[in-house]
């Protein structure tokens, strides 16, 4: 077998590697005897069913075989001899072979880069952070109490007015026909509240007990299901009940029924809460300002078919959701092609970044452990209520889904290392203003994980 490198260009090796017609024909001879030794045929002793006869019933299928045996051998030949660190799974294009004749075939390996070493001490970066105030404890507290607002039926029958809860069963049609998702029964509704579609809850404000009443609303251009965007339905409306709000009492009973021991406790729990978040949008905040850091300060050259890989994974869910919520690219001020262009810078910023920090946890020995993997496939699993286990024996069994879900633990991981050597500078802002940021950094390029999650 002989493999000769034909072209090196930035990342990209190709290689021709030629087989010999007589490497083939002995190991095809061989399989072949191989063959005899335990083949049965009607009119022959065992072992002695002429090869001839073996070669027109067995020969196409076991050469198949060798041929792949070959580019398999070539390939890891290439890989091993060039001492090479493949990106992908190498491109093979055979360009030649007849039976009889010399395999010949060309191979394409992209491989990894060399990836710059990274002064970690040496970054630096600013961290807002904020802390949760006595306000926000009492706002918190406050939607908390409306959330678990208890209704009653009045003392006195009368009609349904702003505030009540109304529980209907309704029928929707379009142009005289049902519609998926447009009926519905022992629907309550808090009028005023929203939440439905604009103007079907205060067509129900005067309504009574058992009443039947016909409702006609139009849908908004951006309804979240874009088959119903702009239509005109009538809903036949059936009033089950009408409760007037119950006075909010928030005190240690209240408490007590939110499992907490009593009020001031209810208070601690609040705070704790506001503050777990407050910190995890400081710490996202962080992470985003030292991968815009890290995608500065080191560029080099990424393999093409990483990033293509990349690309076509965002470009179907940016495309698919585009298709669900009835968007353009013209609707966005933008062509497809600048779109794709855009969309591309992305995927290759995820590329480099994943494969700095890949270096960085190599080199410092981070790893995922088992049992934080386990804990985040079962975190996952809950997310599917009564199909738990049902996901969690898919992953078991799925290695590549399995390494999906380490990539963002491993990810996590190694950021949070960086963080502890990095030089980060706490800056103190608001709630709002920390809120404000993130939602001014949710721009595509900014926003994108190192991992593409």
């Amino acid at each position: 077998m002989q493999v000769e490198q034909v072209a090196a260009e930035g990342l990209l090796r190709q290689f021709r590697v030629v087989v010999p017609a007589a490497e083939i024909e002995d190991r095809l001879t061989s399989r072949l005897e191989e063959l005899r030794a335990r083949v049965r045929v009607p009119g022959f002793r065992p072992g002695k069913v002429p090869l001839k006869l073996l070669r027109v019933q067995y020969g196409r299928g076991i050469l198949g075989e060798i041929l792949e045996q070959a580019v398999d051998e070539g390939t890891r030949k290439a890989i091993g001899e060039h001492e090479l660190k493949p990106a992908l799974r190498p491109k093979v294009e055979i360009t030649s072979f007849d039976e009889g004749k010399d395999l010949e075939f060309a191979l394409q390996i992209e491989v990894l880069p060399e990836v710059p070493a990274v002064d970690l001490k040496a970054i630096e970066i600013t961290r807002p952070v904020a802390r949760a105030d006595d306000r926000m404890v009492e706002e918190a507290l406050e939607r908390l109490a409306r959330a678990h607002q208890k209704f009653r039926a009045p003392s006195e029958p009368r009609p349904a007015q702003e505030g009540d809860r109304v529980t209907i069963d309704f029928e929707g049609r379009i142009e005289g026909r049902p519609f998926e998702g447009g009926s519905g029964k022992d629907l309550a509704l808090v009028l005023g509240a929203g939440g439905i579609v604009p103007g079907f809850a205060e067509q129900l404000v005067g309504v009574r007990a058992g009443e039947k009443r016909t409702i006609a609303v139009t849908f908004p251009e951006d309804w979240r299901d874009p088959a119903l965007r702009g239509k005109s339905a009538t809903f036949a409306v059936e009033v089950k009940a009408v409760e007037e709000p119950q006075p909010i009492v928030v005190d240690d009973a209240f408490a007590r029924e939110m499992g907490a021991e009593d009020l001031s406790d209810l208070r601690k729990k609040l705070r704790e809460r506001i503050e777990a978040d407050l910190k995890a949008a400081s710490r996202l905040k962080a992470k985003r300002r030292l991968l815009d850091r890290l995608a500065r300060d080191y560029v080099f050259p990424v393999p093409k078919g990483m990033v293509d890989l990349e690309f076509e994974a965002i470009w179907e869910q940016v495309t698919r959701e585009m298709k669900e919520h009835g968007l353009s690219f013209e609707s966005e001020g933008k062509s497809e092609e600048e779109a794709k262009a855009e969309y591309r810078a992305i995927a290759e910023r995820r590329v480099r970044l994943g494969l700095l920090l890949s270096d960085i946890g190599t080199k410092h020995g981070i790893k995922v452990e088992s049992h934080e993997l386990q804990q985040a496939l079962l975190a996952h699993a809950q997310r599917f209520p009564g199909r738990e286990r049902e996901v969690v024996e898919y992953y078991r069994s799925n290695a590549a889904a399995l390494d999906a879900l380490r990539a963002p633990l491993f990810e996590d991981k190694v950021v949070d290392f960086i963080l502890q050597l990095a030089r980060v500078t706490d800056v103190v802002v608001t709630p709002e203003e920390l809120a404000r940021e993130d939602e001014e950094e949710q721009a595509p390029a900014e926003a994108a994980s190192a991992a593409g999650g």
